[in-house]
């Protein structure tokens, strides 16, 4: 197994590390207890080319299958590296479905850890998310996530009556909750449509506390 000590990361470059982690195989013993956290924040997504942003997330969705925890990446890590990427990267890797689920899963996991207690403790709402260009019905990858008694679930079923359903392509969704979007600016533009209870979610994710890349 190769060093992926804290040092030994330090000293590649962002594209040495991507080679690294296209090389590695998920089954090596003592993989699951490496810094995944050091590994990601040593790559800056605006040193990487386009195939090498795709290689790296490629990379990472075939160890977490197997030894990798992406939960181990920190919440800042995590927003910071997909903050950096470029439309481009972005657009190249939400167009593999089994990537674009890594990180739409990934994000939606997260969600329901960064709840405000004190903002959502007296919400009761279920939110339906549709992305375009997915596999599912009408073209759609769903999501639902439902705000209960101070928490936060998510599923990919709908299994509840929406208090809003919200529309919009993932690489803007990925943009609006990494700071680099406005929702009111997407809103005016076309590219995020709300059904429902509008007031409410305009205010909906002030009720989440979003790591800042």
């Amino acid at each position: 197994m190769p060093d992926l000590s804290v040092e030994a990361i330090s000293r590649l470059s962002p594209g040495e590390l991507v080679t690294l982690i296209d090389s590695l195989d998920p089954t090596t013993e003592g993989l699951a207890d490496v810094d995944i956290d050091a590994i990601a924040r040593n790559i800056d997504p605006a040193m990487l080319t386009g195939d090498e942003f795709v290689r790296l997330i490629s990379g990472l969705q075939r160890l977490s299958s197997v030894s990798i925890d992406l939960a181990k990446m920190g919440p800042r890590t995590f927003a910071k590296l997909i903050a950096g990427a470029s439309k481009e990267q972005l657009e190249e890797v939400l167009a593999r479905p089994e990537l674009r689920n890594l990180i739409l899963g990934e994000i939606f996991r997260r969600m329901t850890t960064h709840l405000r207690q004190d903002k959502a403790k007296d919400v009761e709402a279920v939110v339906h998310w549709r992305f375009s260009g997915g596999t599912g019905e009408g073209g759609y990858d769903r999501y639902e996530t439902v705000i209960s008694n101070g928490t936060c679930t998510m599923s990919r079923e709908m299994t509840k009556e929406s208090r809003v359903t919200i529309t919009m392509p993932p690489q803007e969704f990925l943009r609006l909750i990494t700071s680099n979007a406005s929702a009111p600016v997407l809103f005016m533009m076309g590219k995020l449509k709300l059904r429902g209870d509008l007031p409410f979610a305009a205010g909906m994710l002030h009720m989440f506390d979003l790591p800042k890349p």
